[in-house]
């Protein structure tokens, strides 16, 4: 996961807004071989693709052991990534402390995991994961390989069984284990656009905000429609004598298009990391009263 100040690309559909999307009290059965081929087949969309759409992307493929998991059990999720020469790869440059970045999102955005794991020595990666309830997941594999450019695969996951999907109205004010985090700035399509977050606990600003793989905050936009990808960070990193550990940390965002957008900021205190999230529009801020609040979980 490099760096960046720009978001060009963004992923994990949104089911109400998505054609298509899951019907309520619709049922979710294994994978079939077939699932893993569709996206694969999607590699040949070309270059600029967005991230994370495809389980195969400039030679590179993303590969699971097994896509399904029993809703809200623990297991061990294994993968590898194979190079164009069919051998797993192994060697991973770090990035932000580590050289895995694994982001896990239910398609109806209920759902939201960033977990990093570890690699054996013949390239198999593994982590435990719970898919906490029945549904179709996507999971996003973010890494570099030694000395190339960072990368971003995608394969499907199922938690077998009835689900009723999620949906979200537009907010900029999330609550998650006594923390407020609100949301400044607006998603302006092929604009960079300065959007910033604000983090309070009892009507205090936070200004202790403490470094999370090397950075004060983390974002992961996730737009309708489509799965595109994108994990981005802010301007600035702990100890550049510029950056301020709270109470606001700063993006700037440039979204490919119009529409609505899931927005998820990971941070750090008190030792614990925290989720808040969001749902946003793109255009120009209104004058209408404020969204009710939407909930997050911690790690």
């Amino acid at each position: 996961m490099r760096t960046s100040t720009r978001l060009a690309a963004y992923g994990a559909a949104l089911v109400v807004l998505a054609s298509g999307g899951y019907a309520v009290g619709s049922a979710v059965g294994p994978l079939s071989s077939e699932a893993g081929g569709t996206s694969e087949a999607m590699s040949s969309a070309g270059a600029d693709q967005p991230g994370g759409l495809a389980a195969s992307s400039g030679g590179y493929t993303l590969t699971p052991a097994d896509p399904a998991f029993t809703p809200g059990a623990a297991k061990e999720f294994a993968f590898r990534v194979t190079g164009p020469d069919g051998a797993a790869v192994t060697g991973f440059d770090v990035e932000h402390d580590k050289r895995m970045h694994l982001i896990v999102v239910r398609r109806d955005t209920a759902s939201f995991q960033h977990v990093h794991p570890e690699m054996d020595p013949d390239g198999t990666w593994r982590v435990p994961l719970t898919l906490p309830a029945a549904g179709s997941y996507r999971a996003f594999a973010d890494f570099a390989r030694t000395g190339g450019p960072a990368i971003t695969l995608g394969v499907d996951l199922v938690a077998a069984g009835s689900f009723e999907p999620v949906t979200y109205q537009p907010s900029r004010t999330a609550h998650v284990d006594g923390y407020t985090v609100t949301l400044a700035g607006d998603l302006v399509p092929g604009r960079a656009s300065p959007v910033s977050l604000t983090v309070s606990r009892d009507g205090r600003e936070v200004t202790d905000l403490q470094p999370y793989l090397s950075a004060y905050g983390h974002l992961v936009a996730l737009r309708g429609g489509d799965l595109a990808y994108l994990h981005v960070h802010p301007d600035g990193s702990p100890g550049d004598g510029r950056t301020a550990p709270g109470p606001t940390v700063t993006f700037v965002a440039e979204v490919p298009s119009a529409g609505t957008y899931r927005l998820f900021l990971d941070f750090q205190h008190g030792g614990v990391v925290r989720t808040a999230a969001f749902t946003v529009p793109t255009g120009p801020a209104t004058a209408a009263a404020p969204p009710a609040a939407e909930h997050a979980h911690g790690h």
